[in-house]
């Protein structure tokens, strides 16, 4: 599909990849209270009104999300298998429904939302054949 993108949509990309680059890599130890103490916050210089302000271009009014995810989820719990899960399977359910909310409240085309998904189905399914994670 061919289309102009969004430019706050846009705005919101740069940003999130600006701060991707504060974050420390994968697999580098998290930073003991001593350390922290010692360095600067790696997130200085990031608000939360910034990070509140790229959050709504990327998935749209917070509320607006929150009736979509709620709604999803009180299917998922009126069910007659939801008293049979396992908590693990549950709560799996419930943050792809609060991913799903985002991508119907907001951008579709963000990829992260999408690999969250098939991340949270993929633990279920591990789970189901003996490996933890």
């Amino acid at each position: 599909m061919n289309y102009d993108p969004d430019p706050n949509i846009e705005a919101a990309k740069a940003a999130a990849k600006e701060r991707k680059k504060l974050l420390p890599a994968a697999g580098v130890p998290p930073v003991t209270k001593d350390q922290a103490s010692a360095k600067p916050s790696l997130l200085e210089g990031i608000s939360v009104t910034d990070t509140l302000t790229e959050r709504g271009v990327r998935y749209g009014k917070f509320s607006e999300h929150a009736d979509i995810t709620q709604a999803l989820k009180d299917v998922m719990r009126d069910t007659s298998n939801w008293k049979r899960l396992a908590p693990y399977q549950k709560e799996a359910l419930e943050m792809n429904a609060h991913k799903i909310g985002r991508i119907l409240n907001g951008d579709p085309d963000h990829d992260d939302s999408w690999i969250d998904i098939a991340g949270y189905a993929q633990l279920v399914a591990d789970k189901l054949r003996g490996v933890e994670r």
